[in-house]
């Protein structure tokens, strides 16, 4: 049992014609060449491909156009973020050679401090160098006046024991 399918589109055989006997031309064929009636054909052919593809352009055309305006409007959009982004970069790095400034700035605060304390330090040293030699000086002068002095009293020792020591007597 066959299920029927859909009707067949009009004017289209679907199978051989009973109806026609052998030597009548079939419908729809002919005997003539296929380039006959070409050339009318071609300028209703022409009119008619003018008119759909004005039809299509009318339609199509201002979505087209909307779209292209929309896409350079987007392009343009783009170009002022990628300046924005670029700018906004740049910012980012000063930022970053700030916070690499405000380091050694830091680092020179503190090498700073730390040469101060050593200036203090070296002239701290310097009065105490100043004063021991100034007291090495008196020492010295102190230990030669000593000197002097028991030398001095050496030879007045000595001056009295010759003075003391029994002379001979002259003979005359």
């Amino acid at each position: 049992m066959s299920v029927p399918g859909p009707p067949p589109p009009e004017g289209v055989l679907t199978g051989p014609p009973d109806i026609l006997k052998s030597g009548e031309p079939t419908p729809g064929l002919s005997d003539t060449s296929p380039d006959e009636g070409l050339i009318e054909d071609l300028t209703v052919e022409d009119k008619a491909v003018e008119q759909l593809a004005e039809g299509l352009l009318s339609h199509y055309l201002p979505d087209l156009q909307r779209s292209k305006q929309a896409l350079q409007e987007l392009t343009q959009n783009q170009v002022v973020l990628l300046d924005t982004l670029e700018q906004e970069i740049s910012k980012f790095r000063e930022c970053h050679s700030m916070l690499d400034i405000n380091a050694l700035f830091t680092e020179a605060k503190h090498y700073h401090a730390k040469l101060v304390n050593i200036r203090k330090e070296m002239l701290m040293l310097h009065e105490k160098t100043s004063k021991l030699k100034k007291r090495a000086l008196k020492l010295q002068q102190k230990r030669q006046k000593e000197e002097l002095e028991r030398e001095q009293q050496r030879e007045k020792e000595f001056e009295r024991e010759k003075q003391l020591t029994a002379k001979p007597a002259k003979r005359a």
